[in-house]
C-alpha cells in the first residue's frame, strides 16, 4: 500500500527529529491514522507540542494551538457571530477550533462551559453557535496536554469527556544518551541550522485514505475475542483478583472494546503490516485503558493505580 509506506516514512523522520519520544510519536501517528482525540500527560520540555506541530507539518494539515486558561469562554473557542455594521448582518468568525489537528495545551484549566463546547467537536466534529451547527474539518483530532505535576486552578475533566479520547498517554523523561542526543541537535538549531524539511507526499485526502485502509487491516475472531475479554474484565475485576473487587467504581465501557482495536489497527499499520498481532493489543491497552476506569477511594488509599489494575489483567487473561 502507497500511503502505507509513505506513513512509514513520516514515522522514520519523525523519530530523527524528535528524539527520545518513539512512544509518543507512534500514538501520534495512531490518532492520525484512526481519527481519535489523544491525551498526553506530562512535565513541561518533553517536546509535546514540537512532535505536534511537526506532524501536522508532515500531513501537511491546518495546525493551531490553543492554550486553555480560567478565563477561555466558549466562542474564543467556537468562534463569534459578529456584527458587519457595512451590511447590518452578523456574519460567523471561525475559532480557533476549525483546524484539521487542534493543540488543547493545558485542557484541564477551562471552566465546564468550554469543555462542554469542546465536548460537542470531540464527539459530534461540529460546533454549534447561536443556535447554527458547523462541521468541522473531516480530518479534525484534538491532542491534548495537562501537567501532572499542577493542579491548582484546575477542573478536572468529566468522564464522559475523559471517554472521548482515543488514548492517554503519560509521557516519562528521555534516557541519559537520548537527552545527550537532544543537546546536539538544540546546538545546531541555536547555531543557525534549520529543523530538517519534511519531505512528505501525505496530504488530509490520503490520511483520510489510510484511514480507510486502517479499518481494512485484519484482525483475527480469536484476537477480537480477546479485545472484549480484557474489556469486561474490569467490569468484573474481582474475578482475576480477589483482593481488589472493590478498587473499581466502574470499568470500561463497549467504547473502550472499539477503541483498542482502532489502535491495535493502526499500530500494526505503523509497524508496516496488514494484520494485527497480539503484541499490538498489548502495547496500546493501557494507553486506551487508563483513563477509563475509575477508581475507589479504596484502591487510592491501597496505592493501587489504573495502570497496575491494567498490568494484572494483561498477565492473567489469557493471550491468544
Amino acid at each position: 500500500m502507497k500511503t502505507q509506506t509513505e506513513f512509514l516514512k513520516l514515522r522514520t523522520h519523525l523519530e530523527q527529529q524528535i528524539i527520545g519520544q518513539k512512544k509518543l510519536l507512534d500514538r501520534l501517528l495512531i490518532s492520525i491514522l484512526t481519527g481519535g482525540h489523544i491525551l498526553l500527560e506530562g512535565a513541561p520540555g518533553l517536546a509535546k507540542t514540537t512532535a505536534i506541530n511537526t506532524l501536522a507539518s508532515g500531513v501537511h494539515a491546518g495546525f493551531q494551538r490553543i492554550q486553555f486558561t480560567p478565563d477561555l469562554m466558549p466562542g474564543d473557542l467556537t468562534g463569534i457571530d459578529i456584527f458587519d455594521p457595512e451590511t447590518h448582518q452578523f456574519k460567523f468568525v471561525n475559532g480557533p477550533i476549525f483546524h484539521e489537528i487542534v493543540l488543547a495545551d493545558e485542557i484541564n484549566r477551562a471552566p465546564p462551559k468550554v469543555q462542554s463546547a469542546l465536548l460537542e467537536a470531540m464527539a459530534e466534529h461540529q460546533v454549534t453557535v447561536g443556535g447554527v451547527t458547523r462541521k468541522l474539518p473531516d480530518l479534525f483530532v484534538v491532542m491534548a496536554t495537562q501537567n501532572p505535576l499542577e493542579q491548582s486552578g484546575t477542573y478536572p475533566l468529566p468522564e464522559a469527556q475523559l471517554d472521548r479520547f482515543l488514548l492517554h498517554i503519560k509521557l516519562d523523561y528521555p534516557t541519559p544518551e537520548e537527552e545527550l542526543e537532544i543537546l546536539k541537535l538544540d546546538r545546531k538549531l541555536h547555531y543557525g541550522e534549520d529543523r530538517e524539511t519534511i519531505q512528505s507526499q501525505l496530504t488530509p485526502d490520503t490520511v483520510l485514505t489510510a484511514r480507510r485502509e486502517v479499518a481494512d487491516i485484519h484482525v483475527d475472531e480469536m484476537l477480537e475475542k480477546y479485545i472484549v475479554s480484557l474489556i469486561t474484565a474490569t467490569r468484573h475485576l474481582g474475578e482475576w483478583h480477589k483482593d481488589w473487587s472493590d478498587y473499581l467504581v466502574a470499568g470500561a465501557s463497549p467504547r473502550a472494546s472499539i477503541a483498542l482495536l482502532r489502535a491495535a489497527s493502526a499500530m500494526a499499520y505503523i509497524k508496516g503490516r496488514d494484520y494485527v498481532i497480539p503484541e499490538d493489543i498489548l502495547e496500546v491497552a493501557p494507553d486506551v485503558l487508563r483513563h477509563r476506569l475509575i477508581l475507589d477511594y479504596s484502591a487510592m488509599a491501597a496505592n493501587i493505580s489504573a495502570d497496575n489494575i491494567i498490568q494484572h489483567l494483561l498477565s492473567v487473561i489469557p493471550i491468544p
